[in-house]
């Protein structure tokens, strides 16, 4: 394997899902192993997690550069990036982009983002979508100020044995630490090999899957080719 930020080969992995979490997910010994590789393995180089790692690919792939990720920013630093919360192990490079804009979610409302229609050749978030009260919503604003030919590359937990559900009706469930009481963290959708399906119903047009390590890193990607 190799890591698409540094090129790095070397990786380390640890235990991040708790036993709350996993039961209330209904989560079985495989999936918490690859969701633990998802979360909780990184590049000893770098230290970027496995999503991130195919996030970046993701990015990358779009524009048909080959090499690292830190190579791409230097590449492409006029890139105009809408970067939503930090995008875990990506905040560091895409920050090295001269018209990124960090919008911290819930303070930038996903359902209604104060941006202009097409301004952006880049949006990304990671592990942002699941906290999300109306995901399609959020999506649709992506889209929406997404420039013809742009870009939207994310990542949600995948749990790809089941489709997606939302938690809607059961006990709140959080992935930060619940004793910190905000909403911040609250899940509202659990995703899984469906995960697809709300991006074709936000209007893209396409949607791409990169992967590191299946099924333990997964990001999601789309298009738009029109503005219509």
């Amino acid at each position: 394997m190799r890591c698409s930020v540094c090129g790095g080969t070397s990786f380390s992995h640890s235990q991040v899902l708790w036993d709350g979490l996993v039961a209330e997910w209904e989560i079985n010994d495989v999936e918490r192993k690859y969701i633990d590789r998802q979360q909780g393995s990184r590049c000893n180089a770098c230290g970027t997690n496995f999503r991130s790692i195919a996030l970046a690919g993701s990015i990358m792939e779009h524009w048909s550069f080959r090499g690292t990720f830190r190579d791409f920013v230097r590449e492409f630093p006029h890139l105009k990036a809408l970067e939503i919360n930090e995008a875990s192990d990506l905040t560091r490079p895409l920050s090295d982009l001269s018209d990124r804009i960090l919008a911290e979610y819930p303070a930038v409302d996903m359902h209604e983002m104060p941006y202009a229609d097409q301004k952006f050749d880049l949006v990304v978030h990671s592990d942002t979508l699941e906290h999300v009260k109306n995901p399609v919503a959020a999506l649709k604003e992506c889209r929406r100020v997404l420039r013809p030919g742009g870009l939207l590359a994310f990542t949600v937990p995948v749990i790809v044995d089941r489709m997606s559900r939302t938690r809607e009706g059961l006990a709140k469930s959080y992935h930060g630490f619940p004793t910190t009481g905000t909403d911040d963290y609250l899940v509202y959708t659990e995703y899984g090999s469906d995960m697809w399906r709300q991006v074709i119903e936000a209007g893209f047009d396409s949607v791409k899957i990169n992967t590191f390590d299946f099924p333990a890193g997964i990001a999601i990607s789309a298009c738009i080719h029109n503005a219509g």
